[in-house]
C-alpha cells in the first residue's frame, strides 16, 4: 500500500500516534517525562512548534507547525519514537509479541501514525478543541483541566479557554483518528 503524506512547507498538522497494541505505555509520570525529553531532544536538532498536545495512556494527539520551508515531520516522528524507546522505563521495552522480539523490535509504537494537514483557522481551532477534549471523551477526566498531560492549561492561561471549558459531553465526532 502506498501512503500519501501532505507536503506543505511550514504547515500545521494534526497527528495521532498510537502505542503498539494500544498498550498503556504512556500511563506513568516516568513514561510521560521520557516522552517530554524525546520531544525536547528532537526540537533542539529539528525545530517545530507544538501548538497543542494531549498524552493519553495508549496514544497521543498533537498539533505541530513546522518552520517555514520545512516539510519533514516524518523524520521528527521517527526520532521522537526512537528517543522515547531508548529512554523510557525498561519494563515498557519488553515486547509482548514473540515475532517482534525475534526481529529485535521493542514494540512500543504502531509503525504508522495519522496526520492531517490543517487547512484554515477553523480547522485548526476544531482540532485544538479535539486534542483538549480527548481525556473527557475517553472517560479519564471530567474536564480537560483535570488532565495533567495536556496543553490545555497553557490555553487557559492565555485566555483562549475558560477553565471550565469542556466539562461534560461536547461531541467531537469526525475529528481525529483513534
Amino acid at each position: 500500500m502506498q501512503y500519501r503524506r501532505a507536503i506543505v512547507p511550514g504547515g500545521s498538522f494534526f497527528f495521532t500516534v498510537v502505542t503498539d497494541r494500544r498498550r498503556p505505555v504512556l500511563a506513568s509520570d516516568e513514561a510521560v517525562d521520557a516522552l517530554r525529553d524525546a520531544f525536547r531532544s528532537v526540537r533542539q536538532s529539528r525545530p517545530f512548534h507544538v501548538d497543542a498536545i494531549v498524552v493519553m495512556p495508549d496514544h497521543l494527539h498533537c498539533i505541530w507547525t513546522l518552520p517555514p520551508g520545512d516539510t519533514d515531520f516524518s523524520t521528527r516522528w521517527r526520532l521522537m519514537k526512537t528517543g522515547f524507546t531508548k529512554h523510557c522505563p525498561e519494563t515498557l521495552r519488553r515486547a509482548p509479541d514473540a515475532a517482534r522480539l525475534k526481529k529485535g523490535e521493542q514494540a512500543l509504537w504502531q509503525h504508522r501514525y495519522w496526520e492531517h494537514q490543517l487547512r484554515d483557522e477553523a480547522d485548526f481551532a476544531r482540532h485544538v478543541d479535539y486534542v483538549h477534549y480527548n481525556p473527557v471523551k475517553h472517560g479519564l477526566a471530567l474536564s480537560p483541566l483535570e488532565w495533567a498531560y495536556s496543553s490545555f492549561g497553557r490555553y487557559v492561561e492565555a485566555g483562549v479557554y475558560a477553565s471550565d471549558w469542556g466539562r461534560g459531553a461536547m461531541g467531537f465526532e469526525g475529528v481525529g483518528h483513534e
